[in-house]
């Protein structure tokens, strides 16, 4: 038998259009009892557009600043927040919650 080789799985090779990143952004965002997952998407998202250091200037921020709002237990302006998702090709929206969404 072979040996198997195994890859880790990266969404980000996947996040090919704009509406693929909004869905994607879209369903971390929902998962209220691990906010952590929109920052990871994000990072998913980020890396799916191509470069880096590109983005972040893009979205007016340094290299090193936008890594720090896609790692762990960041919490970033809503301005940079916007900054960002606008370089990335998606916005952020509002809603009336579903009457069974609400608690």
């Amino acid at each position: 038998m072979k040996d198997l080789e195994y890859r880790t799985f990266d969404p980000a090779e996947y996040l090919d259009t704009d509406e693929a990143r909004a869905a994607f952004l879209a369903d971390a965002l929902m998962d209220a009892e691990h906010p952590e997952l929109f920052a990871e998407a994000l990072a998913a998202v980020a890396r799916s557009r191509g470069n880096i250091a590109e983005t972040a200037q893009a979205a007016g921020l340094s290299t090193s600043g936008l890594y720090k709002i896609l790692g762990a237990g960041s919490d970033p302006k809503l301005s940079t927040l916007r900054a960002l998702l606008d370089v990335l090709g998606v916005e952020l929206t509002v809603r009336p919650k579903l009457p069974t969404e609400r608690k």
